[in-house]
């Protein structure tokens, strides 16, 4: 006779956390990155947000109950909790979500399928883009073959052209023109609402780690219907972003470089720029550490593990780009770009650097996440090597 576990499976614990947790467990602890996912996602509109240097921190805007609790949260609203990528075990969330498991200890850079070296075929694209070229030429795919009908993306302002702003690309010369990497921060998911007022109800989000891991976990958490528009999401590799004071006082103050000169920037072990005058400079990334964004500190996720494809100029050649395809979506739209010739790509494991940067640098940032935290992002990270002591002095 086999006896039968007839006992209900266990209820999910009700989810009750609201602002006042997530202003006391992720906002005033440092993890919160500015990625502005629970302000686009408050259905009250009650969460605002500073796009502007030393701030990029959501706030409430109620005074009711002050700056740390909400009076819609008292009331049960929780998905301002629900979307936030800092906010509790959002790492198993996003994974699960997007793969049906938990990342393996060994997986410092996320779970993927396939690892591309790749770069546009279109050479307009990729002399625009950055490095391979690759998320311009993937925006314009996706634009023209029907996939989406806009992309979140990191524009600049009208007078400057190193400020950047959240912004929304509809066709390729608008794609175009935002292309290329900046180095500062820019929280593209606040290009949402526009989006939506414009009609747009299949979006690109190209972002960080921070800033990608977003939808997926507001999906697993079920945040509401302001997920639904994204139905492709890019990341890009990010080891830190920069204050945008570091153009008048480092690069400016002491080696004369003027951003309304520059053309272009790039980071290979070095901060590299490119001047309008055809010079071209290095400066050692040691002297940018003091400016280095206050949300960036804690980020454990260099390699944006939760995107559908993540890229990155990582290798010893500018013009590829490491791409780390990660969900059936992502794998599908890229081995459609390479059938069709939209793309070039060889075997990422082709170039050694970048297999073992992308490794590294995951490591790295994972090591930031502190320990009072939820513990999944640290999960496998090996600790830091001892340095070896110094010789003692003869005599």
């Amino acid at each position: 006779m086999t006896v039968t576990d007839t006992a209900a499976p266990a209820k999910k614990e009700r989810w009750t956390a609201q602002w006042k947790e997530l202003y006391s467990e992720v906002i005033t602890t440092g993890l919160c990155t500015g990625c502005s996912g629970c302000v686009v996602t408050c259905p009250h509109d009650v969460i605002g947000y500073e796009h502007e240097e030393g701030k990029y921190l959501p706030f409430h805007l109620e005074e009711e109950l002050g700056l740390d609790n909400c009076v819609h949260g008292e009331k049960g609203c929780t998905t301002c909790t629900r979307a936030c990528p800092r906010f509790g075990a959002w790492e198993p969330s996003a994974d699960m979500h997007l793969f049906g498991r938990v990342r393996e200890p060994d997986e410092m850079a996320g779970i993927w399928r396939q690892l591309y070296l790749t770069r546009a075929s279109d050479e307009m694209v990729h002399k625009m883009g950055q490095d391979g070229g690759l998320v311009s030429a993937m925006l314009i795919w996706l634009r023209e073959h029907d996939y989406i009908d806009a992309a979140l993306v990191s524009g600049v302002e009208p007078d400057d052209a190193w400020k950047a702003k959240p912004a929304v690309v509809t066709n390729k010369d608008e794609i175009l023109a935002t292309a290329g990497s900046r180095y500062t921060y820019c929280a593209n998911p606040l290009a949402l609402r526009d989006a939506k007022e414009a009609g747009h109800e299949r979006l690109a989000l190209v972002g960080m780690g921070c800033q990608t891991s977003s939808p997926p976990t507001m999906w697993d958490r079920k945040a509401g219907k302001v997920s639904k528009p994204f139905q492709f999401n890019i990341g890009l590799l990010c080891s830190k972003t920069f204050d945008d004071a570091i153009f008048p006082e480092l690069f400016e103050a002491k080696y004369g470089l003027k951003k309304q000169d520059m053309v272009k920037m790039n980071i290979k072990g070095v901060f590299q720029i490119w001047m309008k005058d055809g010079s071209y400079h290095e400066i050692d990334l040691k002297e940018c550490h003091g400016w280095t964004r206050k949300g960036c500190t804690h980020c454990p996720d260099f390699a944006a593990e939760h995107a559908d494809v993540s890229t990155g100029g990582i290798g010893e050649d500018n013009d590829w780009t490491l791409t780390v395809v990660r969900t059936e979506l992502g794998e599908a739209v890229i081995e459609r770009m390479i059938a069709d010739g939209s793309i070039i790509a060889k075997p990422a494991q082709s170039d050694e650097t970048a297999m073992r940067l992308l490794r590294l640098l995951s490591i790295v940032s994972r090591r930031r996440w502190p320990q009072d935290a939820d513990p999944n992002p640290a999960v496998g990270v090996p600790p830091p090597k001892k340095k070896a002591a110094a010789p003692a002095p003869a005599g």
